[in-house]
């Protein structure tokens, strides 16, 4: 399954470093990228970073039509799951979203997203039906994605990367390349 992340409404001003985090969350994770819907070139800048420090081939496109991307990653086979806290319980919706998923694309907002996005994805998914943090459900839909398939997204390899941590029970060990 690929996976790619839609962020839609992120405000320059406001939602940096949100944004950011939401981006690194998806990297660490095991989405491919992240389509920006937003003119803000610093964020695919620290991500690219990111990549080139830790490895990884993690993108972030901007895009200037939320709409048309969502309708290209449909008119090519793939589904739309749109995080929001209104939406059918993560437990609930893993099996059907596992077994009908072949391309996913999820759809983080910032801001109150249009309610076209309800009508457009394939899931609108809530992880626990509280407001919480936009990163947090990222990390919690990603991981259980990958378990539902058999993947261990807390075990993903990167390689190219300029760095690489060594895990150790104390202190603290990075090999330089």
């Amino acid at each position: 399954m690929r996976i790619i992340i839609l962020r839609l409404g992120h405000r320059i001003q406001r939602d940096q470093r949100i944004t950011t985090h939401v981006a690194l969350t998806a990297r660490a994770l095991g989405a491919e990228g992240m389509l920006l819907d937003s003119d803000d070139s610093g964020i695919e800048k620290s991500l690219e970073e990111a990549s080139g420090r830790w490895g990884g081939s993690f993108y972030v496109r901007r895009i200037s039509s939320w709409k048309s991307e969502i309708k290209k990653w449909k008119e090519a086979g793939g589904k739309v799951l749109h995080l929001t806290m209104y939406g059918v319980n993560l437990p609930d919706a893993i099996p059907q979203i596992v077994a009908d998923a072949g391309n996913l694309m999820i759809v983080v907002g910032a801001e109150k997203v249009p309610p076209e996005i309800y009508e457009l994805a394939d899931w609108n998914v809530g992880v626990g039906n509280q407001p919480h943090s936009e990163v947090a459900a990222l990390a919690i839909v990603l991981d259980r994605l990958m378990a539902a398939q058999g993947r261990d997204a807390l075990r993903t390899q990167f390689t190219g990367g300029e760095v690489e941590i060594v895990p150790k029970k104390r202190g603290k060990e990075v090999i330089s390349k």
